[in-house]
């Protein structure tokens, strides 16, 4: 009888580093992380990084004593329950804010959903926070780049953070910028198991990556700010391919809160 093709075959290997710090090249101790475990990059690996000790290497660690916080801040502080100086850095970083709860301000930053600006105060030292990375898409590239000089191999790379989803409880991953892989496959024209063709779906591949990447990573103390991703049946392309968004009026979410 003839054989069935077999499966897709995944494997996650999480990378434990020494703390990161301003003026860190990631790139560099990631790669000697790796060495120190005995793992080596391979070609069509993707490497998903988290933003925070991404933007700390870059030097996006901020001390919250240096901020005068202004009016329009001092009045959200009080409005959402947050530090003054801390909703002056989301004020700065934003490009709006449209609604709260306690303890966060609900924004649009560099296009998407984000509490607080994405601006995090855990593994950042005492009276520090972290913004998100200038430009995570830059920086995916310039880090696939410096990888593909120093191994000799190439991979796709993704900057992931954690976000609420709307009506559901905890964090599930999302990609901020990516280099060397096609983040959202476009399912459309495709038919389904029945032979239905689908004239909506678009696969988040690249959210969906650094969700998985994230049961290994974690959330607190655990030093994996990265993870290597094999077999993942992705397109490695040669190519920086920007996150596809919606638009304001296309997100089914923002336009009906924007109606309410």
């Amino acid at each position: 009888m003839p054989q069935e093709p077999s499966l897709p075959f995944l494997q996650m290997f999480g990378v434990k580093t020494p703390i990161i710090k301003p003026g860190d090249n990631i790139a560099e101790v990631i790669i000697d992380s790796l060495e120190k475990q005995g793992l080596e990059l391979q070609d069509n690996d993707i490497l998903i990084i988290a933003e925070s000790p991404l933007a700390t290497a870059e030097g996006r660690l901020v001390r919250l004593d240096d901020i005068t916080p202004g009016e329009k801040a001092k009045k959200l502080a009080e409005k959402y329950q947050l530090d003054e100086r801390e909703m002056e850095l989301i004020v700065q970083e934003c490009d709006e804010i449209f609604g709260g709860v306690p303890g966060a301000a609900l924004t649009i930053t560099r296009g998407t959903l984000a509490p607080n600006a994405g601006i995090d105060d855990s593994n950042a030292p005492e009276g520090y926070v972290v913004l998100l990375p200038e430009n995570a898409q830059k920086s995916a590239g310039s880090i696939r780049q410096k990888i593909k000089e120093l191994c000799k191999c190439n991979i796709g790379v993704i900057v992931g953070d954690s976000r609420t989803q709307p009506l559901r409880l905890g964090c599930v991953g999302i990609a901020l910028g990516t280099s060397g892989i096609i983040p959202v496959e476009d399912a459309r024209g495709s038919c389904d198991l029945f032979g239905k063709e689908m004239t909506i779906t678009r696969k988040a591949v690249a959210d969906n990556l650094v969700s998985a990447a994230q049961i290994l990573m974690g959330e607190a103390g655990e030093s994996v700010p990265a993870v290597i991703v094999r077999g993942a049946p992705v397109q490695v392309v040669d190519d920086d391919i920007d996150m596809p968004l919606f638009s304001r009026e296309e997100c089914m979410y923002y336009s009906n809160i924007r109606k309410a």
